[in-house]
């Protein structure tokens, strides 16, 4: 796993793009979570200090940083497409074969990289989220510090299963544009399967229940959104807007049966093709 991962940062750090695209993708979760942390100043008018709002306290502040960092990954995901894009255009896959990488390997690399910067995005938010919750939150016992800590675990692999379906996007169309553009496009028809599912039967329920189950709305559905647990924090009587905020083990199966669906195909893809 190193000596695969080696190779394949050699070829990523060579490239000024990459370097950049990689580190907007750390910094600017980072830098998001620590400006809505501190006191804006709009001008003298008014002063604006997120922290005083609550949501900041532990445990909630695992649910909303995790969730707000996790739209900045389009960052990453760039990389990850041009990390295959780039081996088409530039013909490196050819000389990486050549020189004794088998084509199982080939695509471990590129896993296996996937793993490294999503384990490392998840330990910066971590470590930045824990350090900003302890200095505004009014709770410091470690017993509701470390709760809801799960939904790192969820970060984690949000990040891993969407780049790991970038990626096999990017060895099917062997474009890095296309690869994204497909993105969207599956978006499009996993609305469709929405509304095929309303149709036949009748509630939104269901339909939202078998749309869980595709790769886009089971990874979006790890985290959701955090907003109306921030206002039943301050409105508890509003219960009209309580709803099931937890991260579940059965969307995580999801989400890793996906995650190996798109490692495999995407190596039957690359032994099947002719390069």
């Amino acid at each position: 796993m190193r000596r695969l991962i080696q190779i394949e940062l050699q070829k990523l750090l060579l490239s000024k793009t990459n370097r950049v695209l990689i580190f907007i993708s750390f910094l600017l979760p980072l830098t998001i979570l620590i400006l809505a942390s501190i006191k804006i100043n709009f001008f003298g008018f008014f002063t604006l200090e997120l922290g005083q709002l609550g949501i900041f306290n532990f445990p909630i502040i695992w649910h909303i940083s995790t969730f707000c960092a996790s739209y900045f990954k389009l960052f990453f995901a760039i990389v990850v497409v041009s990390m295959i894009g780039n081996e088409y255009s530039n013909k490196t896959i050819k000389q990486n074969l050549i020189d004794g990488l088998s084509k199982t390997e080939f695509i471990l690399s590129k896993f296996y990289t996937i793993l490294l910067f999503s384990f490392l995005a998840t330990v910066l938010i971590a470590v930045t989220t824990f350090f900003i919750g302890l200095y505004y939150s009014a709770y410091t016992e470690a017993a509701i510090i470390f709760r809801e800590t799960e939904f790192l675990l969820a970060y984690f692999l949000k990040l891993v299963g969407f780049f790991t379906l970038c990626l096999f996007f990017a060895l099917l169309l062997k474009r890095s544009a296309f690869a994204l553009a497909f993105l969207f496009v599956l978006y499009l028809a996993e609305w469709l399967v929405f509304w095929g599912a309303y149709k036949i039967f009748g509630t939104t329920e269901m339909a939202f229940k078998i749309k869980g189950f595709l790769p886009l709305e089971s990874i979006y559905n790890l985290i959701n959104q955090p907003l109306n647990r921030v206002i039943l924090t301050k409105f508890p009587d509003k219960t009209e807007l309580a709803y099931d905020y937890d991260v579940h083990f059965h969307e995580i199966i999801i989400v890793v049966i996906w995650t190996a669906l798109c490692v495999f195909f995407s190596i039957r893809l690359l032994k099947k093709r002719d390069l």
